[in-house]
Parts: structure tokens; sequence; C-alpha cells
């Protein structure tokens, strides 16, 4: 089949020089994407992961403190008030035996009026 056109020298030079053109095109470097202005950096990521970590981690600790000092504080009550009742019941105890001593002295007292 012939052509009713027959490409030239200089239409096949145009050709052969716009395909090495196009195949350069494909090796040169892209427009890389950029972040936006005010966007962290990996490092910058890390460094407030590491940050918030380290202050759930200090949180933490403090309130497993105050937890302990807590339980110490009422074991110290339950102990002070376990101590005030044993205080209570001798005093209570003491009372009983001082009037039951009152009583038989008055009972003696008494007999001997008698």
């Amino acid at each position: 089949m012939n052509a009713k056109v027959q490409p030239g020298f200089a239409d096949r030079l145009s050709a052969q020089a716009e395909a090495k053109k196009a195949l350069l095109a494909k090796f040169k470097p892209k427009a890389a994407v950029t972040a936006p202005e005010g966007a962290l950096t990996r490092e910058q990521v890390k460094a407030q992961e590491r940050e918030a970590a380290r202050v759930a981690r200090a949180e933490a600790k403090a309130a497993a403190e105050e937890l302990r000092r807590q339980q110490q504080m009422s074991r110290a009550a339950s102990a002070l008030a376990d101590a005030q009742a044993a205080l209570e019941a001798k005093r209570a105890a003491r009372k009983d035996r001082k009037a039951a001593e009152k009583e038989e002295a008055r009972l003696r007292k008494q007999l001997r009026r008698a």
C-alpha cells in the first residue's frame, strides 16, 4: 500500500527527534510533592509521641503513688481506730471494775452499820 504522501527525510528526522525527546522526558525528575508549611517532620512527630508517652508514664506513676499513699493513710487510720477502740474497751472495763468496787465498799459499809 502506497501512501499518497511519502514522508521525506525532514519528516523522518523530526519524528526521530520527537521520539528521542519523549524517551528522555521519562527519565527527567518529576516535581516532588512538598509538605505544606507548618507540617511536622517525621522526627518531630516521633519526638511528640515520645513526650506524650513520657507524660502518660509520669501521670500513671503519680496516680499509683497517690493510691499507695491513700492506702497507707487508710491503714494507719484503721490502726488508729483499732487502738482507740481497744483503749475505750479498757476504759470501760476499768469504769465497770471501779463501779463494782465502789458498790461492794458501799455494801460492806452498810453491813457494818447494820
